[in-house]
């Protein structure tokens, strides 16, 4: 495990199981709920990712990044699909209860976002900052409403995984000779082609810690007698995204309705309202072929379905920040560090929001000779 400097990892023990996090090493743990972070990663990914930011962030602030199981340093247990992201979201909770932080600001990026929006469904939150989170409605397989295309979940879940990525995961491959390999995985989809970083083989290094082990990535899937022929399985994480079992829409409907920051990049190749990652938007464009067209399976429009809970969730007194990061990719506390960093101070009230509009500002002219 490559760790930035200040950054140092342990293992919590939990009434779960044992979960590796990372935390700052000049960190306060009695600092007060208002001033903890909390960050939760993506699908083949780890806490690693979080360090740039965590090494950012003021020093009165408390920085964590959690491990989820079968990713990073954490236990390898088993995901139970059928229960969505909760899993994940129980395991984090867990963790925060073994620290003694009875509540926090969450932040969550990808399928993260997705777990903490399930943690705030359960137990009370700070704020959400959602990085390119999953759409409220799951991945893959429904509509603009959220109403979903078959009742089995075709084309969704662990039989979307493409098997030559999956084996260079378990080869740990860390070439960029085929587009399958992790690296390139990365250049392509998680961040936008102009993105360059000295910290690529951490970036890496972190996605070879995602365990391919039965009841983890990428999970199980049945055969369907709908296009493409599979639906999705009862185990493994990419079966906890499909949408019989993961709906976290009834955010709009919390009685208690903490900020929500929705940061997301406008060259996302994974979540998108026409996404690399959907079978349906790839069988419209001949990819995946026999697509039985637009009426049967349509792409989901993942950016604007979240757009539309979160309209809801205003509408209903919440408050909702949204920050689209132009010309970024799946991940903008990396591409646009600066940016992220200030969006997530103000949602945590670390500092105000520039009034809108802007106080009127008054030239003073210093002659050259004073």
């Amino acid at each position: 495990m490559t760790l930035f400097d200040g950054i140092t990892s342990r293992i919590v023990d939990t009434d779960r199981l044992t979960v590796n996090i990372l935390e700052r090493a000049g960190d306060d743990p009695q600092t007060p709920p208002d001033r903890t972070v909390v960050f939760v990663h993506g699908n083949v990914s780890s806490a690693l990712f979080w360090q740039e930011i965590m090494q950012d962030l003021p020093s009165d602030l408390r920085a964590i990044a959690v491990d989820l199981r079968g990713f990073g340093g954490s236990e390898h247990a088993p995901v139970d699909a059928t229960r969505g992201v909760r899993d994940f979201s129980d395991d984090l909770h867990a963790t925060l209860e073994a620290l003694d932080i009875p509540v926090a600001h969450l932040v969550g990026w990808s399928m993260g976002g997705g777990v903490v929006m399930q943690y705030a469904l359960d137990h009370p939150v700070l704020s959400l900052t959602l990085q390119s989170p999953v759409s409220p409605y799951g991945f893959g397989g429904t509509r603009r409403d959220g109403s979903r295309l078959t009742d089995d979940d075709a084309g969704c879940g662990g039989g979307g995984a493409n098997s030559d990525f999956v084996q260079r995961l378990i080869d740990h491959d860390t070439s960029d000779d085929a587009q399958t390999s992790p690296r390139s995985v990365f250049r392509a989809g998680y961040v936008a082609s102009d993105y360059t970083t000295e910290h690529e083989d951490v970036w890496v290094e972190s996605m070879l810690t995602t365990s391919t082990a039965d009841g983890n990535y990428p999970g199980d899937a049945v055969p369907s007698d709908n296009w493409p022929g599979f639906a999705a399985g009862r185990h493994g994480v990419l079966n906890t995204m499909a949408p019989q079992y993961f709906d976290v829409s009834g955010i709009v409907d919390l009685a208690e309705k903490p900020p929500i920051l929705w940061i997301h990049g406008t060259a996302d190749a994974i979540v998108s309202d026409a996404s690399f990652y959907d079978l349906n938007y790839l069988g419209q464009l001949g990819i995946v072929p026999g697509w039985p067209g637009e009426d049967v399976a349509p792409a989901q429009e993942m950016v604007s379905q979240t757009r539309d809970v979160l309209g809801r969730y205003t509408a209903g007194g919440g408050t909702v920040t949204e920050v689209a990061v132009e010309g970024a990719g799946h991940s903008a506390h990396l591409e646009r560090p600066a940016v992220f960093r200030h969006a997530l101070l103000e949602i945590i009230g670390y500092v105000g929001a520039p009034a809108d509009p802007a106080p009127p500002t008054e030239a003073i002219i210093i002659r050259s000779a004073d």
